[in-house]
């Protein structure tokens, strides 16, 4: 990611961008909505190895997006921005920040769609873009209007007919959009580009990674490594990982923090229908509650954004 730079914010927002021409906003929009939808299919990927522990998967996600990533940054002869970024001391202390606040989002969410808990994972990527606005207005200067302050009082409301409706704090979602919320707001900010960031957090991440893989390959060889089927699987989720952070990760240099959370609608979307569709989580009347509030939330969220822009909403 590239430091903020360039155009200053639009009026009532506050929240710098980096500058371009008009084609880098666009293909942000186009990033951001690519990136929210591949991971609206992520709950199906990993269902289908859930008979692997969270732990295992996460470390050969590490491993294998090292991978991918490296290949794709050696064949655009782009391995020097890596090195670079591997020097700069700042760049270098942002990057393990970030690689280990994406290392908790991956393990909580992949726990939570192996332990039957994807209601958890989408709700906590709903109430996101309400987090990410806080970072903006806390860290960023960002301005927000009554209707966006009342959105974020009925997400915390939200959150707490889910903790006392169901007897326990829905600490999934919360783990999820403080996570996710915060990587974002780190990699706006830290000086390097997309894809040479995301291989340095890999870098990173592996040796913690390779240690694990090496102790369970110590003891008796795991079975989920001796099927073809699920040793593929673990292979590709490495550019399942990859593509859609890389997508992400150029998408937040482009827009604003504001703008990138109003695409995070698309992914806990697709995952609330996966949930109940193809899955049969129970859907409770506390729940029920809390997403209908949140929805009204982001709503009313979006109405405030809009008025900020100047824009009338179609």
């Amino acid at each position: 990611m590239t430091s903020i730079e360039g155009a200053p914010a639009a009026a009532g927002t506050g929240s710098p961008r980096a500058g371009g021409p008009e084609q880098d906003v666009r293909m942000g929009v186009i990033t951001a909505l690519s990136a929210y939808t591949l991971w609206g299919f992520l709950p199906i990927f990993f269902k289908l190895i859930e008979h692997v522990d969270p732990f295992a998967i996460v470390a050969y996600r590490i491993v294998f997006s090292l991978v991918f990533v490296g290949i794709v940054l050696a064949v655009g002869g782009r391995m020097g921005e890596v090195l670079t970024a591997l020097r700069d001391r700042q760049v270098l202390v942002r990057l393990t920040l970030s690689a280990l606040l994406v290392a908790v989002n991956w393990l909580t969410f992949i726990w939570a769609v192996t332990n039957e808990r994807i209601l958890d994972t989408s709700f906590g990527y709903f109430i996101n873009p309400m987090v990410s606005v806080l970072i903006g207005l806390v860290l960023l200067g960002e301005k927000l209007s009554r209707l966006q302050w009342l959105a974020i009082l009925l997400a915390v409301l939200a959150i707490g007919i889910q903790a006392v409706g169901l007897g326990s704090v829905p600490w999934v979602a919360i783990v999820l959009a403080l996570t996710f919320a915060f990587y974002g707001y780190v990699r706006k900010t830290v000086n390097v580009g997309s894809s040479p960031g995301l291989m340095v957090e890999t870098v990173i991440l592996l040796p913690a990674s390779l240690i694990f893989i090496a102790f369970t390959l110590s003891g008796p060889m795991p079975g989920y490594l001796l099927d073809p089927q699920t040793l593929l699987l673990l292979a590709l989720t490495g550019p399942a990982t990859a593509i859609p952070l890389m997508l992400f990760a150029f998408a937040a240099r482009q827009l604003r923090l504001s703008t990138i959370g109003m695409f995070q609608y698309i992914a806990p979307s697709m995952g609330f229908a996966t949930a109940i569709l193809l899955f049969g989580e129970p859907l409770q009347t506390p729940r029920l509650i809390s997403f209908a509030l949140i929805w009204v939330s982001l709503v009313i969220f979006s109405v405030g954004s809009f008025r900020n822009r100047g824009v009338k909403p179609r």
